[in-house]
């Protein structure tokens, strides 16, 4: 949840320090704060607040202290509240340590510590694993972490320095990402490839409980027995712009327009003279034969991705498939076994429930595929097969095209699963892979409804609740429109299929309480429009979606976004945009900041 950094070598790791928490602040935003050494040993400069905040300070400070060795980090508050003191780094000893992650024994372990006269001066998890890898410490660094680490029960990545061994920071993590590159200029580690590609294409992913000893020469890097291990390297095929906002105000806006391309680069390599193929990924269709029912597993965005994907498999491969919330499968016993195809979907790679999930998963027997965006993650490492998603890096918060990447993908498991379950035809399939490739050039048309979107947003900034209602797969992306929306510009909104209202929610349908209705669909065309007729005659103002075929009466809405003409079963990728517009114009109208929303950070990697 929070933003790492390491740094040693030829530069100045202060700037160096900062310069790279201002990529990852998306992790987390409540304070910021580095550690670095100097000829006096460590020094420590933490705030709460912003890395803005932080870079001025360390600015006001105009000491000529020039470091080439520090760690820096970004938080997202967990275990204690918002303050300088439970910001990081923290120091224990003779080791000043930074986290990303939870320890969830640290209570116990407090306990023992002060039972040792050892006392914690903040209210945070992290001290506690730093002052028990001090207590641990004899002299030998890897030997202390390994012994520390064998007490700790959660989740962590953590960067340490030693007092006594200067110009050297060493590394481990557990379920928390780390990713490690050496250069010319010295070596880095961070969190998130967003901090390394400045410096470096060319990166590692440090695994599980290896030890990682970096200097500016080289990163070395032991196993879990002590064995020098060499990590395998991937490459990043992004460049430093698209990590930067590109000339766009938010970073959310810029990764709206980035849809056409995420959407080309992740289809075109899966579609080979015609036909949906997964060989380049190393996917077999054998992962597709034996089963009888199929979990898709994710949380938040990605669930509403794995919604539409039931649709769609159930649709055309006549597959049972549940969805399931990850962080309820794993407390729920469920029934799978080794006709059971697991679907978990995660734009990080390294959500922890999902990543617990797909573990929990496995044990059982079942047959395991991931779609995720970051090459090496915890969850394409443990996954049987993946298929990753090519959006690039995403940082805003509120995910844009890494969820319409997912449904892409979604939508070729479902044509090749039915095409090799035999439920449809080649000549099916092509129709259906030739409508996908297409879609970017709709997603592309629907980029041009900006200014139609950002006119209704204005009517709605001051409304304490909107609904969301649709049927089939415009209620699957009502939910992701109302989550972007609620997430983003904090009015309460709810999704409900539309056939629902009477059961119920329509009670709080009152005047002028806005109603989003999405209408794609025309098998349930009419229901829907019977539903938005009910709604207005109770005083909803309504903001009625539709396909470019539907004709309605001018009454039944306040405002009609008619969509670019396309196939109904791929409504969905260009449904998505406007709803992505409609939370960011509300957003930006309530004047608050769209990458960053309150209490929210981009990759949640604690349960």
């Amino acid at each position: 949840m929070c933003g790492i950094i390491g740094y040693v070598g030829f530069l100045d790791a202060k700037k160096t320090l900062i310069d790279g928490l201002q990529t990852l602040e998306y992790r987390g935003y409540d304070s910021a704060g580095i550690s670095y050494f100097t000829d006096d040993g460590i020094q420590t400069i933490k705030t709460i607040g912003k890395v803005s905040v932080l870079r001025e300070l360390v600015k006001a400070q105009a000491d000529d202290i020039v470091s080439t060795c520090g760690i820096g980090h970004t938080r997202w508050a967990t275990h204690g509240g918002v303050s300088d003191t439970n910001s990081h780094p923290h120091t224990a000893g003779k080791v000043t340590l930074i986290h990303n992650g939870i320890i969830e024994n640290y209570q116990e372990l407090q306990r023992e510590l002060e039972e040792k006269g050892k006392h914690p001066v903040s209210q945070t998890d992290s001290e506690i694993a730093a002052m028990v890898i001090d207590d641990c410490y004899q002299g030998d660094p890897e030997e202390a972490i390994r012994l520390a680490t064998g007490k700790l029960t959660g989740a962590y990545g953590f960067c340490i320095m030693f007092e006594d061994i200067p110009e050297t920071i060493y590394a481990v993590r557990s379920g928390s990402p780390l990713v490690a590159a050496h250069t010319e200029k010295g070596s880095i580690i961070a969190s998130d490839m967003v901090a390394l590609v400045s410096h470096t294409k060319h990166y590692f992913v440090l695994q599980e409980n290896h030890i990682a000893k970096i200097t500016k020469d080289e990163i070395l890097v032991k196993n879990e027995y002590g064995d020098l291990y060499g990590p395998t390297i991937h490459h990043i095929s992004w460049d430093v712009g698209a990590a930067k906002k590109g000339g766009y105000d938010y970073f959310m806006m810029k990764e709206i327009h980035e849809q056409p391309e995420a959407l080309r680069n992740t289809i075109t390599p899966r579609v080979v003279h015609g036909m949906p193929d997964f060989s380049t990924d190393n996917v077999p269709d054998e992962i597709f034969t034996g089963i009888h029912r199929i979990v898709i597993t994710a949380c938040g965005t990605a669930m509403h991705a794995g919604l539409i994907g039931r649709n769609m498999i159930e649709r055309l491969a006549r597959i049972p498939v549940t969805v399931e919330i990850a962080s309820e499968f794993r407390y729920q016993n469920p029934i799978i076994d080794q006709h059971t195809l697991l679907i978990t979907i995660s734009q990080s790679g390294e959500t922890a429930d999902t990543l617990a999930a797909l573990k929990l998963g496995k044990t059982k027997g079942a047959k395991t595929l991931s779609v995720v965006n970051v090459k090496g993650s915890s969850i394409a490492r443990e996954s049987d097969y993946v298929l990753y998603t090519h959006a690039g890096p995403e940082i805003a918060v509120a995910s844009t095209k890494a969820y319409t990447v997912q449904l892409s993908l979604m939508y070729l498991i479902a044509f090749r699963l039915a095409y090799v379950t035999k439920n449809i035809s080649e000549e099916e399939t092509r129709g259906y892979v030739e409508n996908l490739m297409g879609i970017a050039d709709k997603v592309e048309d629907a980029l041009s409804y900006d200014s139609q979107i950002e006119n209704i947003s204005k009517r709605l900034t001051l409304s304490d609740h909107i609904f969301f209602i649709g049927r089939g797969l415009d209620y699957a992306l009502s939910c992701e429109g109302s989550l972007k929306l609620k997430e983003i510009s904090y009015i309460h909104s709810e999704a409900y299929a539309a056939g629902e209202l009477k059961h119920g929610t329509i009670s709080l349908i009152t005047d002028n309480v806005p109603v989003v209705a999405l209408a794609t669909q025309p098998d349930v065309y009419a229901k829907v429009i019977s539903n938005v007729q009910e709604v207005r005659s109770r005083g909803a103002r309504v903001i009625l979606i539709t396909d470019i075929n539907a004709s309605v009466d001018a009454s039944l809405c306040d405002h009609q976004v008619v969509l670019p003409e396309t196939s109904p079963l791929f409504t969905p990728f260009v449904s998505a945009v406007v709803l992505q517009y409609l939370a960011y114009y509300v957003s930006v109208e309530k004047g608050l900041n769209v990458d960053q929303p309150r209490n929210l950070a981009k990759s949640v990697t604690v349960e």
